[in-house]
């Protein structure tokens, strides 16, 4: 009866404790925006998108709605680069910044362990969404596709995909692992990397088992590899397909 509870809850070992919106009342929807040190004016471009679309990081959070910039730390520690990124939140207070996983790109698969262990412990909400810092939100269109899926445990909801695996080291996209794949070396079927939704349990499992996850070359497709073995609900929506015209989409490239 334990690990029925256990399963039901997101295989918790023990309960964390978690904080909402200011109200207290359970979030829609914590929002990472995958960034880096380079990347401010991107942050910058987002940061006005929000703004011009009427939004602010209290209006957003008035809606259920958290938004963060997600970043590691320095390989140096306490370097230039570190500093800058604690001045800048210092002024924005809209980052998170996860001071155990070095941000580095070839670290982009581990940062989704970190990202959404450290989202589930901090904030208690019914969804947690990655997205790049390169993707025009509709935020209006998002909460309508996060409120009509409102109460569904085991959601994975992104834009459904499966691909090539590269075995030739030196070429885009290599993945050192590529002979796990089979023959055929084609990825299993996951949700694209730009944008992508996890329900709380299945976010709970990634922070519980965070230690013994593998990670692939890629954060998409190691994240999907964690669903194949979970009884999550693949939820393949055209409208997380980021697009440049953004028609009828959640999301466009910015």
């Amino acid at each position: 009866m334990e690990l029925t509870l256990a399963k039901s809850q997101g295989y918790l070992k023990s309960q964390v404790q978690q904080t909402g919106s200011s109200s207290g009342k359970k979030l829609l929807a914590v929002i990472g925006v995958y960034s880096g040190f380079g990347s401010r004016l991107r942050r910058n471009i987002f940061r006005g998108s929000m703004t011009s679309k009427g939004y602010t990081l209290q209006k957003l959070e008035e809606r259920g709605i958290i938004v963060r910039f997600v970043i590691g730390r320095s390989p140096n520690r306490g370097d230039s680069l570190d500093h800058n990124i604690d001045v800048e939140n210092h002024v924005t207070k809209d980052f998170l910044i996860l001071d155990g996983h070095e941000e580095a790109q070839e670290e982009l698969p581990k940062k989704a362990k970190f990202f959404f262990s450290t989202a589930v412990q901090t904030w208690n909400s019914e969804f947690y969404v990655k997205v790049d810092d390169n993707i025009d939100l509709d935020f209006d269109a998002l909460i309508e596709l996060l409120q009509s899926r409102r109460g569904q445990d085991g959601a994975y909801i992104g834009c459904m995909k499966s691909g090539e695996v590269v075995a030739e080291e030196g070429k885009l996209w290599y993945e050192p692992e590529w002979w796990k794949f089979g023959d055929q070396k084609t990825y299993f079927r996951h949700a694209a990397g730009s944008i992508f939704i996890l329900s709380k349990n299945l976010a709970q499992y990634i922070d519980i088992n965070s230690v013994s996850l593998k990670a692939y070359a890629h954060e998409d497709t190691s994240v999907g590899s964690w669903m194949m073995g979970l009884q999550a609900t693949y939820i393949d929506d055209s409208r997380l397909c980021c697009s440049y015209s953004g028609q009828d989409k959640v999301c466009s490239l910015a």
